[in-house]
């Protein structure tokens, strides 16, 4: 599982991943601001119905 500084570093590639895979997901749900990555994961662990870990494994 990627650690928080690899998803920073690829965000663009991964977003566009998340994207493709989970078309419900709106540039909104996919914001990455620094500082705030759990807000973010709570976002999506809403909307997708998944866990953290779940997620992250997507971009294994």
């Amino acid at each position: 599982m990627p650690n928080s500084k690899e998803i920073k570093g690829n965000w663009e590639q991964l977003k566009g991943k998340m994207k493709q895979k989970f078309a419900e997901l709106t540039d909104d749900d996919l914001l990455y601001e620094e500082g705030k990555e759990q807000e973010m994961w709570g976002k999506l662990k809403e909307k997708l119905g998944k866990t953290e870990k779940e997620i992250k494994s997507l971009f294994e």
